[in-house]
């Protein structure tokens, strides 16, 4: 079916996301693989090339347009060029941090640090996560107790992405801790800051290439003038942000599936068993139609949430359908590739199995399938 979401400038502009990670970062995947971090000097590339803070001011180095389809043109290309976890730094940095500081920042807080993130010079993370707390972020621990102009942060934070790269951490604390949602207020925390500390890069299953580190805050002084926004109403701001950033997961999750079923699709016709392709035996044949049509559905509501979160329509139960069903069929699609791969699915050197590993954690972060279908319930009146 043909897509009608896109213009002319976005195809160019795919074109040039396409080369750029079939250059700078395609042949470098592995080795982010085995380091378990992609490179500071991918992030600077691709702020020179135009695909950081594309919906930022030009006064503050971005782009100037404000439409989240060259959001989703570079979440599809990161995908289809298999480079998900290392891509995943960039679509976080864009679509999940970004909107912080363009709704939130002060004239002030905008010129120190915006040019920074357009240029990929100051790389960011949001920490929400503690251990033990899941998605009730209203039990978190994390204090930042107001002393003076500053705040006194002590806490700590785990599962970040861009945990190791990141220079500006957005960062949820409890400013009232007598109070759960209500007590909550969201803070910047730069790189070399007296008591912040990483942990470790954590070893995952998947998304080897992506740093995901624990955060540690010791009697953290910040200034009172990195805080976004009013205080104690962090979790307001968290809630209607968390719309854009569960359709970029939901985005990632069909255009993963894409991929997959290409790869998959192009082994099943080239591969023989019996003394015929792979593709030509009916269930082969029943399975690859499924995928594409599920596929194709799903493509659909995505790209009339794009539409809806350009207009400022996009609900936080839409969203949550999207981030559910999209990530749930990412995990059929691959887990339906690897099956008509055979053994060599399960090879790490066929891309195949790389977004088998990668693709488990979709159904997770940015809210559980359980969480999103909860949200869905509670809107019904169920």
């Amino acid at each position: 079916m043909q897509r009608n979401l896109f213009d002319d400038e976005h195809e160019l502009f795919r074109a040039s996301v396409r080369r750029f990670l079939d250059t700078e970062v395609v042949p470098r995947n592995d080795e982010f693989e085995r380091a378990g971090i992609m490179d500071r000097s991918v992030f600077a590339k691709a702020g020179a090339a135009g695909f950081l803070g594309t919906d930022v001011d030009e006064a503050y180095g971005g782009g100037g347009v404000r439409d989240f389809r060259y959001n989703l043109v570079i979440g599809e290309e990161v995908q289809a060029a298999g480079v998900n976890a290392a891509g995943l730094g960039i679509t976080l940095h864009n679509d999940i941090c970004l909107p912080y500081f363009t709704s939130l920042c002060t004239e002030e807080q905008k010129r120190r640090w915006l040019p920074g993130v357009c240029a990929g010079e100051l790389i960011t993370a949001i920490a929400m996560t503690e251990p033990g707390i899941g998605s009730d972020l209203a039990s978190m621990a994390t204090t930042a107790l107001r002393d003076g102009d500053h705040y006194v942060v002590n806490g700590s934070k785990t599962f970040i992405t861009n945990g190791v790269n990141a220079d500006l951490v957005i960062t949820a604390v409890k400013t009232d801790p007598s109070q759960r949602h209500a007590g909550m207020s969201l803070l910047v925390l730069e790189r070399g800051m007296a008591g912040f500390d990483r942990g470790r890069n954590l070893e995952k299953v998947g998304l080897h290439a992506q740093d995901t580190a624990e955060l540690f805050f010791s009697d953290v002084r910040v200034p009172v003038g990195n805080r976004l926004g009013e205080e104690g109403q962090g979790f307001r701001y968290l809630v209607a942000n968390l719309p854009q950033e569960r359709l970029s997961i939901a985005a990632s999750g069909v255009a993963a599936a894409r991929a997959a079923f290409g790869w998959t699709l192009a082994y099943a016709r080239e591969r023989t068993a019996f003394g015929q392709p792979v593709a030509s035996f009916q269930n082969s044949r029943f399975t690859l139609a499924e995928m594409a049509t599920e596929i194709e559905i799903a493509q659909a509501f995505v790209d009339r949430c794009v539409v809806a979160l350009n207009a400022g329509d996009l609900t936080a139960e839409e969203a949550a359908m999207a981030k559910w069903w999209c990530t749930e069929l990412q995990g059929r699609v691959i887990d339906a590739g690897v099956q008509l791969h055979g053994g060599y699915g399960y090879m790490a050197e066929y891309p195949i199995a790389r977004a088998y590993a990668d693709a488990r954690i979709t159904r997770i972060y940015g809210g559980t399938t359980e969480i999103m279908k909860e949200i869905i319930g509670r809107s019904l009146g169920a």
